[in-house]
């Protein structure tokens, strides 16, 4: 529909705003309109539960907004200027991380993120755990050579783990990829302060594994595990590809989300933090049950007499997303070599 464009379009100019500003004024602007676009496509469905998850992610944005005007305040108080590459001190440039990891949903200020994945559509999800972790996600590595290294390898690995823990009790599937997104992040800030490029990686092949698994999750209406199980009936290539792509953002090589797994841990060993990348290794082992557990129903379990099921009808195939999904889950399963050093 027209509002539908009208609101991605202010969500597209708020990204590139902020992409394309050197000032923190018109990147909390670009924030700020990043964040009152997405509200209605959030509340589109006039559910309550969809009205509760918009006000959720409305306080927590307000509040993560509030907080990046107030250390990039102090900062130019401090230094005189508002870029966002100069930002020498200790207590802004932690102020900074905090609202950034706020607004991207890294731990421990990650409890917004499931409920309001959970309150919306499917593509609504896939919306909030990608297109909008671009801007924060600029500007941290823009600030990553002042930002603070022991706080970020804490937030890092607390949410690898918070991320794990979390989904591994869900049967929500929207539930389930908040709590993955969450653990992502985690990767993403184990070397945002040594090595930010690999965290570049990282969040890059996170959002294109997502997409296709999203689009596949929206056309065949799949919500909870239990509508996995009559998948392989009604689906079963969407049910393999499910498969490989949930293999791949848990990581297993030869598959492409082995890769940036790989790339960070080399990181982190060749800085001599061993004992952290052991410890993010076996973090990686918590998610790796609940991808697992997800594969097991898609493509490794048949329900008895569930070809008679009604919910095989549910397939809603759009050639629009199916032509998007195509390329992704391609270059989500087998872009291994390419992205090798």
């Amino acid at each position: 529909t027209t509002a539908t464009i009208y609101m991605l379009t202010g969500i597209s100019i708020g990204t590139i705003m902020v992409t394309s500003s050197n000032s923190w004024m018109l990147a909390w602007l670009g924030l700020e309109l990043n964040s009152f676009a997405i509200l209605p496509l959030i509340s589109k469905t006039k559910h309550p539960r969809s009205i509760e998850a918009a006000t959720k992610y409305f306080l927590t944005q307000s509040t993560a907004s509030c907080l990046i005007l107030f250390a990039s305040t102090i900062n130019a108080w401090q230094t005189g200027t508002w870029t966002i590459t100069q930002m020498p001190d200790k207590l802004p440039s932690t102020l900074m991380l905090i609202a950034l990891t706020m607004k991207m949903g890294a731990a421990p200020m990650h409890l917004w993120l499931p409920e309001v994945m959970q309150g919306t559509t499917l593509l609504t999800s896939l919306l909030i755990s990608t297109w909008q972790k671009i801007a924060p996600m600029v500007l941290i590595f823009t600030t990553s050579n002042h930002l603070p290294s022991n706080i970020t390898l804490m937030m890092g690995l607390l949410s690898t783990y918070l991320g794990g823990w979390g989904g591994m009790n869900q049967t929500h599937l929207r539930k389930m990829m908040a709590f993955s997104s969450i653990a992502n992040m985690g990767w993403t800030l184990m070397t945002l302060t040594s090595e930010p490029k690999v965290s570049m990686i990282n969040i890059m092949t996170y959002m294109l594994l997502t997409t296709p698994t999203f689009i596949l999750l929206a056309q065949t209406s799949t919500k909870t595990l239990q509508d996995m199980t009559t998948m392989w009936t009604t689906s079963p290539t969407s049910s393999i590809t499910l498969t490989f792509l949930l293999l791949s953002m848990a990581g297993l090589p030869p598959l492409t989300g082995f890769m940036p797994k790989l790339l960070i841990l080399n990181e982190l060993i060749s800085q001599n933090m061993t004992a952290i990348s052991i410890a993010t290794t076996m973090a990686s082992l918590l998610s790796l049950i609940f991808y697992l557990r997800i594969s097991y129903l898609t493509s490794l379990l048949n329900t008895p007499s569930s070809s008679t099921s009604t919910t095989k009808w549910r397939q809603n195939m759009n050639n629009l997303k199916m032509t998007q999904m195509a390329p992704t889950a391609v270059m989500s399963t087998t872009a291994l070599p390419t992205l090798y050093p």
